[in-house]
C-alpha cells in the first residue's frame, strides 16, 4: 500500500518549508515519522520509492538480539532495549494505523550441526546472565521438531520473535500519515545550510527544515551534504526465499550456520539471508538461491519438497564497524543520522524513533550516541 499521495506531483523549482525532513521511507524512516506524530510533531517524509520498497522488503523481520550480537557490545545492548519495546510498539501500531501486524515471540532454535559448534553455543548460553535459555540435545530437539534432520543439539531462547516486516513498515507509514506526516515520492541529491535551516535539493525541487533525519540506508552515500561527509556505508545484498511447506509444522525460528528459518502464520516459511558484496546489484540470482535451499535443507531435509513462492532482494546499509550511525552531525547542526543498521533494521526501529524523537523534540541526547555518532568515521580528518 503507497502512502506517497499528498505530494506526488510537487511543482519543479519550488522551495517547500517543513518543521521536519525525513529522508527514506524504510521501516527506519517510517518508524521515525511514526514517533515524531505521535508526539505532536509534523514531519515529510521523503522517497524514491514506496514505504518498504528497498532493504525492508527482502527482510525477515528477526528479532534476535542474542543470536545477532552474541558478543557482548553496543549492538547487543542496543538489541535488547529494542526488543523490549515491541509488545507495545505493535500494539500501538495497530490501535493507530488500523491495520493488523504479524508479530509473534515464537523463540530461536540455534542449530549446532558439528560438535565444535555445540561447544560454542553451550558456552554462549552459560555466558548470558538474565536471560532464560534451553540447551537441547540432538534427540530432545529431534524430538520437539520432527522436522529436524541431524543436529548435534540445538539452543532455544524463548524470548525472541520476528514480525512481518513489510506490514510494520506499512502500518508505521499510515500511523504517521494519520498523524498529519506527508510522504513525497523523490530522491534527494544534496543537504546544504541555508541560514538556519538546512534545504534539500530533489529531483522534484527544493525543500527546507530545521531538522533533517538521514535515512536513506545504503542510497544515503549518493546524497551530497556540504560542510559535512556521509559516513562510509556500503550495501550488502540480501536474498531471502518464501516457500510453501508441507511438513511437519514448523513452530519456532530455526537459526544454522548459514541460514535462518522464519515460520509464517500460513504454514510458509521465509529462507534468509545471503550476505553478497555486490555494490548496487539488486537481482535476484541462481546461486543465491541455491546457496540458501540447500542450507535451508541441511537443517529441514524436508526443504526439498517445498514449493518455491518467491525470492526477494535487499540492500542493507553497512557502516565498517558493522554498527548503525545514530545522532546529530557534529558538523552540520539539525542534520540527524538513522541509519547503518546492516541486518538489525526492524529489530531496532522502535528504539531509533525513541532515540532520534527524543533528540529532535528535547535534544536529549542518548549514552549510546556516544559510540554510534556520525562523526566516527572522520576523527582527525
Amino acid at each position: 500500500m503507497s502512502h506517497f499521495h499528498k505530494y506526488d506531483r510537487p511543482q519543479l523549482g519550488r522551495t517547500v518549508s517543513v518543521p521536519v525532513l525525513i529522508v527514506g521511507a524504510g521501516v527506519i524512516g517510517t518508524a521515525v515519522a511514526c514517533e515524531l506524530t505521535a508526539r505532536g510533531v509534523a514531519c515529510t517524509v521523503i522517497d524514491e520509492r514506496d514505504a518498504g520498497g528497498r532493504a525492508t522488503q527482502a527482510s525477515a523481520g528477526m528479532l534476535a538480539p542474542y543470536v545477532e550480537g552474541h558478543e557482548n557490545g553496543p549492538l547487543l545492548d542496543l538489541g535488547i532495549r529494542s526488543l523490549a519495546l515491541y509488545d507495545e510498539w505493535v500494539a500501538r501500531l495497530t490501535r493507530d494505523a488500523g491495520l493488523d501486524v504479524e508479530y509473534r515471540r515464537v523463540g530461536t532454535l540455534e542449530i549446532a550441526l558439528d560438535a565444535d559448534h555445540a561447544a560454542q553455543l553451550r558456552a554462549t548460553s552459560a555466558r548470558d546472565a538474565g536471560v532464560t535459555r534451553t540447551w537441547l540435545d540432538p534427540a530432545d530437539a529431534r524430538a520437539r521438531h520432527p522436522a529436524l534432520g541431524s543436529i548435534a543439539g540445538a539452543l532455544f531462547t524463548p524470548t525472541h520473535g520476528y514480525v512481518a516486516a513489510r506490514q510494520l513498515t506499512a502500518a508505521q507509514a499510515a500511523a504517521a500519515v494519520k498523524g498529519g506526516a506527508a510522504f513525497h515520492r523523490t530522491r534527494a541529491t544534496r543537504i546544504e545550510r541555508g541560514g538556519d535551516v538546512l534545504r534539500v535539493i530533489t529531483s522534484t525541487g527544493a525543500l527546507t527544515a530545521r531538522s533533517v533525519v538521514l535515512a536513506a540506508g545504503a542510497w544515503g552515500s549518493d546524497i551530497d551534504v556540504a560542510g559535512s561527509s556521509i559516513p562510509p556505508l556500503r550495501p550488502v545484498r540480501g536474498q531471502l526465499l518464501h516457500l510453501g511447506w508441507r511438513g511437519h509444522p514448523i513452530e519456532t525460528i530455526i537459526w544454522g550456520p548459514e541460514c535462518y528459518i522464519v515460520p509464517r502464520t500460513d504454514g510458509s516459511l521465509l529462507v534468509g539471508a545471503t550476505v553478497e558484496d555486490v555494490g548496487f546489484d539488486e537481482r535476484a540470482t541462481a546461486a543465491g538461491v541455491r546457496d540458501l535451499l540447500d542450507a535451508a535443507c541441511d537443517l529441514l531435509p524436508g526443504g526439498w519438497g517445498a514449493t518455491f513462492l518467491s525470492v526477494n532482494v535487499g540492500l542493507r546499509p553497512a557502516a565498517p564497524d558493522d554498527l548503525p550511525v545514530l545522532g546529530p552531525d557534529e558538523r552540520m547542526p539539525g542534520l540527524i543520522h538513522a541509519s547503518g543498521h546492516y541486518r538489525n533494521g526492524v529489530l531496532l526501529a522502535p528504539l531509533t524513533a525513541r532515540l532520534i524523537a527524543d533528540w529532535i523534540v528535547d535534544e536529549k541526547r542518548d549514552p549510546a550516541f556516544a559510540v554510534l555518532h556520525p562523526n566516527r568515521f572522520f576523527r582527525g580528518v
